[in-house]
């Protein structure tokens, strides 16, 4: 799925337990600026995400890119589309 500024991927069955990775590609920054976006991502997945993957069964891998635009998002942008992202393939509704 593919969100203004970030590409989701998610894979099911690929593993006993659900994992999420990031990358953030270069795109022209400098490395302070792809570790803050990094660390972003993966603060998002632990605190938001990776207690409701574990509940899946069967577990499901994610896998989330930065595109061009996660450089000039906020935390709370970043936030909001990758939760919804992930929301909408793979959890089940409320």
């Amino acid at each position: 799925m593919r969100t203004r500024s970030l590409d989701v991927y998610v894979l099911r069955d690929a593993s006993p337990r659900s994992r999420i990775g990031c990358v953030v590609p270069k795109l022209g920054h400098r490395t302070t600026a792809r570790n803050l976006v990094k660390r972003r991502l993966k603060e998002i997945g632990r605190t938001r995400l990776l207690g409701r993957l574990e509940a899946l069964h069967p577990p499901a891998d994610v896998l989330v890119r930065a595109r061009r635009n996660a450089y000039g998002a906020t935390y709370l942008q970043l936030e909001a589309e990758f939760v919804k992202a992930v929301e909408e393939m793979c959890l089940p509704r409320r």
